[in-house]
């Protein structure tokens, strides 16, 4: 792939931060001394182990990896009865907020009762140690409690995001032979009730099933009472949480697991045919989520109030939310809603309101934030925010500074004037510094991001490996790049968090993963390295354009789009083209201040704008101005649906959207233009 970009700005972590930081530039040099040795020291830092290990790798049948041999410890042990077992007790594990504005405070020593209860109650339904348990809820704290609850059963806990629809549900619980589900009669999303329950009716129903496929293996269902709307109950099948696990005993008698025991099932979204199960183990998951939540947001539990806002139903509401906040005796935010309900500073009157010092969300989120002005963040006191975090996509270079500036140097609320407009409050004069994290549902954890109290940070760049961590960009044949050019991100060793398998399924687990590059697992990203060794994500590899022989990146082009004050998000995708062989079409979204432009005016100028800050060879053929981008409910684009558009077909099914009218909307506006 053509280098396009170069991003010159650093910003080095300041003396006091760096003398402060809870993870030093040693960490480095110890992991790279002994690897392993690293490993097993950090296992027994932050996890309690019933009985030791033995053996910290065993890599004698590649690609299946067994860390931590001989170990026997608890998720649920770790995350919860220990703290207060230490006498940490008091300490609020979990504020919750709904989007109505309910909350609810759990300290560690309420958050374990009611896990033990749970646990009593879902054996009592016949749930043991090995069985699937399929978790179909909103984000409100029952969620963590339940995944908790098979956690401590060692029942293997597989959450599917409440957004989809019943046959995706269907296919997941059939494809682990779910025994349980826990559901909610429905949730809250922007201001109204939402349903789920019917969903899981549709599911279960014989007609779900295909032919040649035999009845449900689901014996019960839990129902979380949520937001009271009217639902039916199958006798004998159903029951109301508030019945079966309120009234059970808080007494439950802990279970020790083997390190390699499986934790959950984690089903990746967005392809066709069989769903692909992702499968977690429970030790070596567990150190590396907790250890690099400790050392990535520079965590000091006995003070600091973490939010991650992503949805328990993606691998980040399972790492960053569920299991490694509560393992490090964390305090921490959940919130049910959207950032825009009932208004758009929800967000940062969450933060102001809890004095949060660790935010950790998606470019696409930051991006929204920016199409709506700061005006808005302006008018809340941020000024307890210390670390800001990001996941889920590489984060345009611009994006990245709106953050920094706009979020990161808040330090107390604005005030707003008679016309209308924000004066902002005082500002920091050191900035909250940025963590930019890569990794995958199958990474399990973090595998390239700055320690803040380390590493020069870089507008849009994650930077380097986590201590431990073998990653590589290499060519088509495997090899190093010791030069600036693209290539394949590849993780050389094998890692503690790293996914066991593909649920049934293990040549597909070889197929997927190891059969690209010999003995290197490839992530499917794109990848460069600067001149000072930083890696910076290039987007899927999938996603590359080939423009007159040139292989562009889309990353980089959307970068340079989301520059222009015009813009406050882009979507690029190549379109066949008979000169070129494909050529750059562009859809963005322009910020609320610049919404009034000719769509005409607006083309001309963001193609100029691209040819100057790249070269003419990524000029866009095409800037279409669409009032939305077609993104999932995990907010990526779906450039596919894009490309269907800029090549003049029908792009079908869009139900797994987020809102299934974008692509209608989309063509609406380019019909007016």
């Amino acid at each position: 792939m053509d280098n396009l970009m170069h991003e010159t700005r650093t910003f080095p972590p300041t003396e006091e931060f760096a003398s402060q930081a809870v993870a030093g530039a040693e960490l480095y040099d110890e992991a790279n001394q002994d690897r392993l040795a690293y490993w097993a020291r950090r296992a027994r830092e932050v996890l309690h182990w019933e009985q030791d290990f033995t053996e910290t790798l065993d890599w004698s049948n590649p690609p299946f990896a067994q860390w931590f041999v001989g170990g026997t410890t608890n998720a649920a042990y770790n995350a919860l009865d220990r703290h207060v077992e230490a006498g940490l007790g008091d300490r609020v594990a979990i504020h919750f907020e709904g989007e109505p504005g309910d909350t609810r405070t759990w300290t560690y020593t309420e958050l374990a009762a009611e896990v033990r209860r749970a646990a009593n109650a879902f054996e009592s339904l016949g749930v043991a140690k090995g069985d699937r348990v399929a978790v179909y809820l909103p984000m409100i704290p029952e969620a963590v409690i339940t995944m908790l609850a098979c956690a401590r059963i060692g029942a293997v806990h597989s959450v599917v995001f409440g957004g989809f629809s019943a046959e995706a549900l269907r296919s997941r619980i059939d494809d682990a032979e779910a025994k349980l589900v826990v559901t909610a009669d429905g949730s809250y999303r922007r201001g109204k009730p939402s349903l789920l329950k019917p969903a899981v009716d549709e599911a279960l129903s014989p007609k779900a099933a295909a032919d040649d496929t035999e009845a449900s293996t689901v014996g019960h269902v839990v129902v979380v009472q949520r937001n009271g709307e009217d639902i039916e109950m199958t006798p004998e099948r159903d029951v109301w949480w508030h019945d079966v696990v309120s009234g059970a005993s808080d007494e439950h008698e802990l279970v020790w697991h083997d390190a390699e025991h499986p934790l959950f099932i984690l089903y990746t979204s967005g392809t066709t045919g069989k769903p692909k199960g992702i499968l977690h183990t429970t030790g070596g998951y567990l150190v590396q989520t907790a250890v690099t939540h400790h050392d990535t947001f520079d965590l000091k539990p006995e003070t600091d109030v973490y939010w991650c806002t992503a949805d328990v139903g993606w691998v980040t509401g399972h790492s960053y939310v569920t299991y490694a906040p509560l393992v490090n005796g964390a305090t921490q935010v959940i919130y049910e809603g959207t950032p825009d309900t009932p208004h758009k500073g929800r967000w940062w009157e969450i933060v102001e309101k809890y004095k949060i010092t660790q935010i950790y969300t998606a470019p696409t989120a930051i991006r929204t934030c920016m199409k709506w002005g700061r005006e808005i963040p302006d008018t809340f006191d941020l000024s307890s925010l210390r670390v800001l975090g990001t996941v889920g996509e590489a984060i345009n270079p611009e994006a990245w500074m709106w953050y920094r500036d706009v979020i990161g140097s808040n330090n107390g609320a604005g005030t707003k004037n008679d016309d209308g407009s924000v004066t902002p409050g005082p500002r920091k004069e050191h900035p909250a510094p940025i963590v930019d994290t890569w990794w995958q549902t199958e990474t399990g954890a973090h595998m390239l991001t700055p320690l803040p109290g380390v590493v020069a940070t870089k507008p849009g760049s994650a930077q380097r490996p986590v201590p431990g961590i073998t990653v590589d960009v290499v060519d088509d044949a495997g090899q190093s790049l010791d030069t600036t050019s693209g290539g394949f991100l590849v993780v050389r060793d094998p890692w503690p968090s790293m996914l066991r398998g593909i649920w049934g399924n293990p040549e597909r687990f070889k197929e997927t993963y190891w059969s690209r590059f010999d003995g290197m697992y490839f992530a499917g990203d794109g990848a460069r390295r600067d001149d000072d060794g930083d890696i910076w994500l290039l987007g899927r590899v999938d996603d590359v354009m080939n423009v007159s022989g040139h292989r562009l990146s889309t990353t980089e082009i959307e970068s340079a789009l989301v520059s222009h004050e015009l813009v406050a998000e882009a979507a690029v995708v190549g379109a066949k083209d008979a000169t070129t062989g494909e050529a750059v079409v562009a859809f963005v979204i322009l910020t609320e201040s610049q919404s009034g432009i000719n769509a005409g005016e607006a083309d001309q100028l963001l193609r100029a704008h691209v040819a100057s800050e790249i070269g003419p060879i990524a000029k866009p053929k095409h800037v279409l101005v669409v009032p939305e981008l077609p993104k999932t409910r995990s907010g990526k684009i779906m450039r596919r649906l894009l490309k269907d558009v800029a090549e003049g077909r029908d792009p079908g099914d869009a139900s797994t959207l987020s809102d299934p009218t974008i692509m209608q909307q989309i063509a609406e506006s380019l019909r007016q233009d």
